[in-house]
């Protein structure tokens, strides 16, 4: 097991990172060292050829309660520090918290419980799957604070929600349950064992082509909101960059015969 920051956890098993948020007595409230330790073990799966899943949860009894405000603002420092970074026109570290998600070549799935506010529900919008409790409690909470979602929730929420529901979440920050928020499309499934669920999930996945889950994850993000030529553009370059490879002829042979998908043979570490 991998330690980043003392705040998160990073176990590879059977080929499945299960990252965890590892500040239970806080609820896991985000802190610099949080930030710093999803970053890091972002870095880290990105370099693991072989993984081929990562699910991600917190420990104890919420996923991700949010800003820990008093925490970070008894680092004036450091605050003042990641308020400049406003002003710069690249992405900042806030936004990687969930962006940095996106980028990784493997399925990302949040298994939620408990609080997921602010901070939080931007961070399990990076997953490419959620997966909630139905008691669960969900919250855009940045306006009871006098601020707007900046962890790249406007980038995330518009793929996921109509604009008039986007904003009534964003206005009002009212909290909703995972029911509620499979209902609006917040999540993708409701499981009272969203760990478990996310767990089948992967295992689910791993039996594809490594190439062509992470190509479809890149086409998908790629030509979600580009127009129609460029979509079909974004088709023709991952599917040349998957005709022929070594997983591509391994996935035919494992569909060929009874005999063949009966006993597959193991895809290569992933080459895209």
């Amino acid at each position: 097991m991998n330690r980043f920051h003392d705040r998160v956890d990073v176990q590879v098993h059977d080929d499945v990172a299960h990252v965890r948020l590892s500040r239970p007595q806080q609820h896991n409230g985000m802190d610099f060292d949080m930030l710093a330790g999803v970053i890091a073990a972002c870095r880290s799966l990105r370099k693991q050829r072989g993984v081929r899943a990562a699910i991600l949860y917190g420990e104890g009894p919420s996923f991700c309660a949010g800003l820990d405000f008093k925490t970070v603002m008894a680092k004036p420092a450091q605050a003042a520090a990641g308020y400049a970074k406003l002003w710069k026109p690249t992405r900042n570290d806030f936004q990687a918290w969930s962006m940095a998600w996106r980028e990784l070549p493997f399925p990302v799935i949040a298994a939620v419980h408990g609080n997921c506010f602010g901070a939080g529900i931007q961070l399990a919008l990076g997953a490419d799957i959620r997966i909630a409790t139905p008691d669960a409690k969900l919250s855009v909470m940045e306006s009871k604070w006098g601020l707007i979602p900046d962890m790249g929730g406007a980038a995330l929420l518009r793929e996921l929600l109509p604009i008039d529901v986007a904003k009534e979440l964003v206005f009002s920050g009212r909290i909703v349950r995972g029911q509620e928020a499979k209902e609006l499309g917040l999540v993708t499934h409701v499981d009272d064992n969203p760990l478990a669920a996310a767990e089948k999930l992967a295992a689910e996945f791993a039996t594809r082509s490594p190439d062509a889950v992470a190509a479809g994850k890149r086409l998908l993000q790629q030509a979600w909101h580009v127009n129609e030529s460029d979509a079909l553009g974004f088709e023709r370059l991952w599917q040349r960059r998957l005709m022929g490879r070594a997983n591509q002829r391994i996935a035919v042979r494992n569909n060929m015969s009874r005999e063949a998908m009966k006993n597959p043979r193991p895809f290569k570490p992933r080459a895209v």
